[in-house]
């Protein structure tokens, strides 16, 4: 009796004590999510406390006048959204097709497909300010001055900052997300799948396309988001090679003045006048609220996509 009341004892104590530990873990956990939504609520708060004075469709629709003490920021709106476009158009074809080749065409041991790994691992870790100064050099001082000296007699069009190689250095600093996202997205499809559109007599074109491609389609869009959203926020990089004018360009040769870059060369405004400080702060929310919108309209179209084809 004493041996069974004391096994007993140890059963509930152990009982206990997991109860304790569980209970331990769900309030950790709990309360990580509740920091996280505090630190949103509080960013958001703050933001648009400091700017609510700016907030107008005038603010919102017209060119900035005296510095930007009057009017509003719609070159910059207008400039983030291009930017951000030619930059998509840029990265995600090129992204794509290079995941498909090193999770569908690649050897696992090929030397050249280890290559391609590691550069893009480094490139995920590379600071923005090594793309622009890249951006800098490259695309302003070799691609760009050299066909002004052969198309243009040296006059200056192509090598001096515009839209075109901001977007372009955006592209090469979102492309290891693109890739990376893809690739792993192909990767979560079933050898099986596969293997039975190849007995079926399809090529392996046909079935990269008809069925990797469509299986795989709410990982390529996830990838474009997260692509779209550092491309958003990005400034160091934009900074360097986007010209910093405000206009809206007409061409790809033109200046730009994203939002990111308004914010960053107009801080030090914004210590000594409240006007500055409160145009930046509704500039940023203005990037906050476009960056969650998007996000969020993005998760709802992969939903959609994900409920079509669950089952075909």
């Amino acid at each position: 009796m004493k041996l069974s009341f004391k096994r007993s004892t140890n059963h509930s104590e152990k009982l206990f004590d997991r109860k304790v530990k569980d209970s331990i873990v769900k309030n950790l956990t709990a309360s990580s999510v509740l920091l996280i939504l505090f630190i949103i609520i509080a960013m958001l708060g703050v933001i648009l406390t400091g700017g609510w004075s700016k907030l107008s469709y005038a603010f919102l629709s017209e060119f900035p006048r005296e510095g930007m003490t009057r009017g509003g920021i719609f070159p910059a709106i207008a400039g983030t959204a291009l930017m951000t476009l030619i930059m998509a158009v840029a990265a995600v074809p090129f992204g794509v097709v290079t995941a498909i080749y090193l999770a569908e065409y690649a050897s696992e041991a090929s030397i050249f497909a280890k290559i391609i790994r590691f550069a893009v691992r480094t490139l995920s870790v590379v600071p923005s300010i090594i793309f622009g100064l890249f951006g800098l050099g490259f695309f302003i001082g070799f691609i760009g001055k050299n066909a002004d000296l052969v198309f243009n007699g040296g006059v200056l069009k192509w090598g001096q900052p515009n839209i075109l190689w901001a977007s372009l250095t955006m592209a090469l600093l979102t492309l290891p997300v693109v890739i990376v996202s893809v690739e792993e997205a192909i990767r979560t499809i079933p050898v099986e799948m596969r293997e039975a559109s190849l007995a079926l007599g399809a090529t392996k074109w046909q079935t990269v396309k008809k069925v990797i491609l469509r299986k795989s389609l709410p990982g390529i869009i996830a990838a474009t988001v997260l692509s779209l959203s550092r491309a958003f926020g990005e400034t160091m990089a934009v900074l360097m090679v986007c010209g910093n004018i405000s206009q809206i360009p007409h061409s790809v040769f033109d200046a730009c003045y994203p939002l990111p870059a308004l914010i960053a060369n107009n801080y030090g405004e914004m210590l000594s006048m409240p006007s500055y400080e409160s145009a930046l702060m509704f500039s940023a929310f203005l990037l906050f609220v476009i960056v969650f919108l998007f996000n969020g309209l993005s998760r709802f179209t992969l939903n959609q996509i994900e409920k079509r084809y669950q089952f075909s």
